[in-house]
């Protein structure tokens, strides 16, 4: 402990609302960079690391595959969803070296449809299902409430895919 890059505060930052958030950043857990912003120092990093294994084997219990997704798409894989200008404000937009329009992806059912037309070229492969463990951003416009309402986030979304309706309302992954 006594290494440890960290260190605990005597007094709650002014900003703190939440009882959580003060003992967070008291306890040396997270640093906040900018609003909605947060860094996991050496502590919170562990107990992170902690859940998202045993997500990991629960995924992995039901049959589901991890996959790492890009940060980055291109506006056209957004636009092809209808979501590129249906999206506001909270969807980081962006241009690449080349002047082509991209976006920081907020959530990934674009890119994973994406993957799952490439991928999947039969039936027989169905029914799938992929999860993921990434940060995500989202330009909340007030971001808010310690780290419940950030601007930049650690989420696991899964997907499935089936070749059927009544296949996606009736599958029982194996456990």
């Amino acid at each position: 402990m006594s290494k440890i890059m960290a260190r605990t505060l005597r007094d709650t930052p002014k900003d703190a609302e939440l009882m959580s958030h003060r003992y967070l950043l008291r306890a040396a857990m997270v640093r906040q960079y900018t609003a909605g912003v947060y860094g996991l120092l050496p502590l919170a990093r562990k107990a992170v690391a902690k859940i998202e294994k045993i997500i990991r084997e629960e995924m992995d219990a039901i049959d589901g595959q991890e996959i790492t997704m890009p940060c980055l798409a291109t506006a056209e894989l957004w636009e092809e969803s209808g979501r590129y200008s249906a999206i506001g404000k909270d969807m980081m937009r962006l241009k690449d070296r080349h002047e082509r329009p991209m976006v920081l992806n907020m959530t990934h059912e674009e890119p994973v449809v994406f993957l799952a037309r490439t991928e999947l070229t039969s039936y027989k492969q169905l029914p799938a299902m992929v999860y993921q463990i990434q940060n995500k951003y989202r330009d909340e416009p007030r971001p808010r409430g310690g780290l419940i309402r950030l601007r930049e986030f650690s989420m696991k979304d899964a997907y499935s895919f089936h070749a059927t309706e009544e296949d996606l309302h009736t599958y029982k992954p194996v456990k």
